[in-house]
């Protein structure tokens, strides 16, 4: 698709949520480009260095903080809600509630009260769905969340989507696949350990992963800002199709010219172990060494059909998963992540 594409109308005022994350960064900085005004929710402890010079009106505090949100609405025109906690198990189950609920809550009953405001872009997550049993899943494919993150990921989306049909919110939800790209950290353990050329592996390694590069998933929230057959709509953002685990392995090590041997670990007594740290570890404020999000990603299918934003909006990847792991694995080098 042409950039044009994804331009939103010139002198909108934006808000983002999440902006200092991994994926709301890449988004700011897009629509920096575009010259809009750019509005910007981040954490007091949040470190703003990277976006010296930009012209972004920070708005310090929580997300579900009532009277900040009144605050940051005001005369917005497109809202992009990327926020989510830091995933960690040792986190209090009220954090991913007042994130992920109680800011959609505020959020979108007060972008109701503005007379300008054109389109709620709700992020969601595929996890909502959990394991895929008969892959390749869809939008409507049965949901199963797994964890405090993914339920109360499910519980925002769907009271906007009800909330949106009561009183004629113009939203959007896109529950975005594996997010990757340039200065991604979600990932790096699995290219250090294909570097050790030792990989622990739960099953055979065949279960499903499925990808979206940041720049194509930040392209997609440009565009369901402003496409009219957009409105009402939930969208999967990912890749054409998954991959297994094995071949994400197979393309970093043969990247990096290693061969690598795999530990294999019983599925049944390590989840029975995560679940026991995560029960000792969580009042403790302490991240356990491993849990059940974490050994999901070696046992869960993840796949799915994502014709629906080709057919209904037009749009197509532009990076496929093996180049974008490659530019992955070589900016982990470039910048001294893997040694």
């Amino acid at each position: 698709m042409e950039e044009s594409q994804f331009k939103l109308p010139p002198g909108s005022r934006i808000l983002v949520t999440g902006a200092t994350g991994f994926t709301g960064s890449v988004l700011v900085r897009k629509l920096v480009a575009q010259g809009l005004d750019v509005i910007a929710i981040a954490r007091p402890s949040s470190h703003l260095e990277p976006f010296t010079g930009m012209p972004v009106t920070w708005i310090r505090g929580d997300v579900f903080d009532e009277e900040l949100i009144k605050q940051a609405i005001q005369g917005v025109n497109y809202l992009f809600h990327i926020v989510t906690p830091f995933r960690e198990a040792k986190s209090a189950d009220v954090v991913y509630h007042n994130v992920h609920v109680l800011s959609t809550q505020l959020l979108a009953k007060y972008a109701l009260n503005e007379p300008n405001f054109k389109r709620f872009v709700h992020v969601s997550t595929i996890g909502i769905h959990g394991h895929v049993a008969n892959p390749p899943g869809d939008e409507n494919c049965p949901m199963h969340p797994g964890d405090i993150y993914q339920e109360t990921k499910l519980e925002g989306e769907l009271w906007i989507r009800d909330f949106a049909k009561q009183e004629g919110l113009p939203i959007t939800v896109v529950r975005p696949a594996g997010i990757y790209g340039p200065g991604e950290k979600r990932f790096l353990k699995i290219f250090k350990m294909v570097v050790k050329k030792w990989i622990p592996l739960i099953g055979d390694g065949n279960n499903l992963l499925h990808f979206i590069h940041v720049d194509d998933l930040t392209n997609f929230f440009l565009l369901l800002a402003i496409h009219p057959q957009a409105v009402g709509e939930v969208f999967i953002c990912g890749s054409r199709e998954a991959i297994t685990l094995n071949q994400m392995i197979s393309i970093i090590s043969e990247y990096y010219g290693v061969s690598v041997k795999f530990i294999r670990l019983p599925a049944a007594p390590l989840f029975i172990l995560g679940d026991f740290l995560e029960l000792i570890c969580r009042p403790l404020g302490i991240e356990p060494p491993i849990y059940r999000r974490r050994l999901a990603f070696y046992t869960k299918d993840r796949s799915f059909n994502t014709a629906k934003m080709r057919n209904l909006l037009g749009f197509e990847p532009a990076h496929a998963d093996e180049e974008g792991l490659k530019e992955l694995a070589q900016w982990y080098l470039d910048h001294g992540w893997i040694s």
